[in-house]
């Protein structure tokens, strides 16, 4: 081979190989997380820790398919000085309703159901509903038919109607005579119980975080024919190598399993005593619930997340078609829903099957920042994850602090995230001090 073409060819070669990078005239061929942005996610996460504001806290940041995050830092258990580790167990909470929507559409791909069929096609337990309408006088409450059923769409982004509120007069005491929530219910339990539960509101006019997810839960077993657990296994949480992500912990692995902390108004970290925040974890329960339950590490649901940014496979094994993943991370909200309880809290957000879904920029620095076309959900101990399709990112963010994020912590930690790519996406002169 002439020498020139050779040592054209091994330039060409070793070009392939480096990652490209352009100038910051054209800033989106940069990498998201840089060496910068990681330092800046290292001083976030540490100065947390440092000001007390957390026991703990890790995070992974995968960037088109390649992991370009990690860090951990504090202490999963403060009192025992067990650090913050990549493979500590957390309580992901509702965290748990993404992976329980993605059980769900498998079912749908199947054509076992229609996103607008009525629920009670399925579930007849909810066939008979009335509307909660006020409360006469003398304390009677007044109901009303529904002005339509409730759909299965309605479950997957919360307009089902179900009440989750403890301040609707008369309605608040039925829920809680109810008890849907005692964990010797089982899901069928839970089902005839909320079905006695007169709806707060019409299905499909208002956005109220609740059951639906549960209710999905039941819905699987009724169209599989199996436990949901089971089927949740067996469809998605095996297949993707899911192994530590379950409802039972057993005895082995709960030295790894994190202690929970409440912060205080005052800012002090208080230990929530184990038998009260891991009694659910480490005991067998009747229910196994679709909202809630799941314990994770930050690789477990990594998996999860980058299953859903390559289009519902990973590594060789798909659990959903592209159609399917981009109909879950489609706003379903239409704008005639305006009573949206606090999700507007999240941003400028719209709602998917069982994820928030980013539809503007935010509108000032104080909201969390996120890409247009993300979509994303936390829990209740302040855990976080997001998938950037336009950027081909996902990060997870693990930490086990009540009550929920009041320190800034998801706001700090998606802002270093980006922080390389809003400066390079912001105009120079707007970074000029004045």
């Amino acid at each position: 081979m002439n020498y020139l073409v050779l040592l054209g060819t091994i330039i060409v070669l070793i070009s392939g190989c480096q990652s490209p990078r352009t100038s910051p005239d054209n800033p989106r061929d940069l990498p998201i997380v840089d060496a910068s942005a990681t330092l800046q996610i290292d001083s976030t996460l540490q100065t947390l820790v440092d000001r007390g504001d957390v026991a703990g806290v890790s995070a992974l940041v995968f960037e088109k398919n390649q992991e370009v995050y990690f860090g951990a830092f504090g202490y999963s258990d403060i009192e025992n000085q067990v650090k913050m580790d990549r493979n500590t167990l957390v309580k992901i909470y509702s965290m748990t309703k993404p992976v329980t929507g993605v059980a769900l559409m498998t079912l749908w791909e199947e054509q076992a159901f229609e996103l607008d069929d009525t629920l009670a096609k399925y579930l007849p337990e909810f066939g008979n509903m009335e509307v909660y309408a006020g409360m006469t006088e003398s304390g009677e409450l007044i109901l009303e038919p529904p002005r339509r059923s409730i759909t299965v769409r309605d479950l997957t982004r919360h307009t089902a109607g179900f009440l989750n509120n403890n301040n609707v007069p008369g309605l608040s005491e039925i829920l809680q005579k109810a008890d849907t929530r005692n964990r010797e219910n089982t899901l069928t339990e839970i089902a005839k119980k909320l079905a006695g539960v007169p709806l707060w509101f019409h299905p499909g006019e208002q956005w109220e975080y609740g059951l639906c997810v549960d209710v999905q839960a039941l819905l699987v077993e009724r169209l599989s024919g199996k436990p949901f657990d089971q089927y949740l296994r067996e469809q998605v949480l095996d297949p993707l190598g899911m192994n530590q992500t379950r409802y039972f912990v057993p005895e082995e692995d709960r030295n790894r399993f994190a202690a929970a902390y409440n912060r205080s108004d005052e800012g002090k970290l208080t230990r929530i005593p184990d038998e009260e925040a891991h009694a659910f974890n480490f005991n067998h329960w009747p229910l196994k619930p679709g909202g809630f339950g799941l314990t994770s590490t930050l690789d477990d649901y990594m998996r999860f997340a980058r299953m859903l940014v390559n289009h519902g496979t990973l590594d060789g094994v798909t659990i959903l078609d592209p159609e399917t993943i981009e109909l879950m991370s489609t706003n379903h909200l239409s704008d005639s829903i305006t009573e949206r309880s606090w999700l507007p809290g999240k941003g400028q957000v719209g709602f998917g099957i069982d994820f928030a879904v980013r539809l503007r920029p935010p509108k000032s620095e104080e909201e969390n920042f996120g890409v247009v076309g993300e979509y994303f959900w936390d829990g209740a101990a302040s855990t976080l994850f997001w998938v950037d399709p336009v950027n081909q990112l996902t990060a997870v963010l693990f930490v086990q602090l009540f009550p929920y994020d009041r320190v800034g912590l998801h706001h700090g930690f998606r802002r270093a995230v980006y922080s390389s790519y809003i400066e390079n996406n912001t105009p120079k002169e707007s970074q000029q001090t004045p």
